[in-house]
C-alpha cells in the first residue's frame, strides 16, 4: 500500500477568537502557499499513480491545496486539525488498503503519523507546509515494513 501524506500550504495566520470570528476551519492559503500547492501539484500529478484516491481535512486551505491538483477529492472530517494518527490510519486501511491514498492534512497528524509507522518517537517529525511524504508498506521475509519512498518539499521543485 502506497500512503502519501501531504500537508496544505503555507496558510494565513489565525489567532483564537480572531477577528469577525472567523474559525480555523476558515482559513485560506497565502500567495506564497498557493505557489507551494501550484510546485507541488505539478510534480506530484505526475507521480501518482492510477487509482489513487484522494481525501482531504475539512478546513479550507487542505481543500484549497486539493483542488490545485485538479483531482477528484474526498472531504473527510476525520483529518481535521486535532485528529489523531489512529483515526487517520483507520480511514486510510493501513497496511491493507488495495489502492494508493493521498491524504491532505495538518501538522502534528502527519508527522506523528509518519513517526509511528517509522519507529519514531510522536515528536521527531514534522512536517514542513506544502511537504509530502510518500510512505509504502511491504511484507519482507514474512515481516511487515514501513519504507520511506521519497520526501519532497515544495521549495526543492
Amino acid at each position: 500500500m502506497d500512503l502519501i501524506l501531504w500537508r496544505h500550504a503555507e496558510a494565513e495566520d489565525w489567532q483564537e477568537g480572531g477577528a469577525h470570528g472567523a474559525s480555523d476551519l476558515e482559513r485560506s492559503l497565502t500567495a506564497r502557499g498557493e505557489k507551494q500547492a501550484f510546485r507541488m501539484s505539478g510534480w506530484l500529478d505526475r507521480q501518482l499513480p492510477e487509482g489513487v484516491r484522494i481525501v482531504v481535512s475539512p478546513a479550507r486551505r487542505c481543500e484549497q491545496t486539493a483542488m490545485v491538483l485538479g483531482r477528484k477529492y474526498k472531504i473527510r472530517p476525520e483529518l481535521a486539525p486535532g485528529a489523531t494518527p489512529a483515526q487517520l490510519l483507520e480511514l486510510v486501511q493501513w497496511p491493507l488498503s488495495k489502492s494508493p491514498i493521498l491524504v491532505i492534512g495538518h501538522q502534528p497528524t502527519l508527522g506523528q503519523t509518519i513517526a509511528q509507522l517509522l519507529g519514531l518517537q510522536a515528536h521527531d517529525c514534522p512536517v514542513k507546509k506544502g511537504a509530502l511524504w510518500w510512505l509504502r508498506s511491504r511484507d519482507r521475509d514474512g515481516h511487515s515494513q514501513t519504507v520511506v519512498v521519497t520526501v519532497q518539499s515544495p521549495e526543492v521543485l
